[in-house]
């Protein structure tokens, strides 16, 4: 998926070790697949097959039929502006599909007993167990970090904006970059794939159409910094914030 993936995984019973590797290895495997049906940068992916009309979804892996249903879901909940597909209608799921694998990856560790799991997918983190302490970077400082995130239980936390890939995040109703854009937008959700999409929603709207969206999201709370580097959060944010100085 063109990014770097990193496993922590703690407190493994000694009966469990085995159980655990073993779901290790698969989920390595598992996201070398997703890559391989998902990529639009591989002509040869099920996406891009699909995009030039080579297959039906009918045809497809249900993995694929699974994540274009998540999409059309986010769509529908996000009014729109979270979209998976390029221009002219062609299907293009990543702005949740990385947050769909990371989660998946870390819920085989899980079930393989491990007690504690925290997955890191280019930045996307889906942590089980804990307290995990989990940074948000600076978009307008690199290498720093902004704030801090303490997770504990099953959480997700995305990010998304233009500060690693460029503008990459398009109003779907014009294609164009928002008009007021934003540097980042962090969400905090159980589910790792609804906050890549709801963050990747955000930017997609806008400063002035995200906060009172971001702000009455039910099973959610949000970060946000805008290109002039303000910072704003939702109201249930604060409780997750932890010491910088800690990390």
């Amino acid at each position: 998926m063109g990014t770097v993936f990193s496993f922590d995984v703690r407190e493994v019973p000694d009966a469990a070790r085995p159980r655990v590797q073993a779901a290790l290895d698969g989920a390595v495997v598992g996201l070398h697949r997703v890559d391989e049906l998902f990529s639009p940068y591989r002509p040869e992916s099920q996406i891009s097959r699909l995009a030039r009309g080579e297959m039906t979804l009918a045809q497809c892996d249900p993995d694929v039929r699974d994540v274009l249903r998540m999409c059309e879901d986010a769509e529908y909940r996000s009014g729109g502006w979270f979209s998976a597909r390029f221009a002219g209608g062609q299907p293009d799921p990543t702005g949740l599909v990385k947050g769909w694998a990371v989660e998946r990856a870390a819920r085989m560790l899980v079930s393989a007993g491990a007690g504690s799991v925290c997955v890191n997918g280019g930045g996307d983190v889906q942590v089980h167990g804990g307290p995990w302490r989990v940074g948000v970077a600076d978009p307008h400082r690199h290498g720093e970090l902004i704030t801090v995130v303490e997770a504990q239980g099953e959480l997700g936390v995305a990010t998304s904006g233009p500060a690693e890939r460029g503008c990459h995040i398009l109003d779907p109703r014009t294609g164009l970059p928002p008009a007021q854009g934003l540097a980042s937008v962090t969400v905090i959700a159980t589910s790792l794939a609804d906050a890549d999409a709801w963050a990747t929603a955000a930017c997609a709207m806008g400063a002035e159409r995200a906060r009172p969206w971001l702000q009455r999201l039910a099973g959610a709370e949000a970060f946000v910094v805008t290109a002039d580097g303000a910072t704003w959060h939702t109201s249930g944010f604060a409780r997750y914030v932890a010491d910088l100085c800690g990390v």
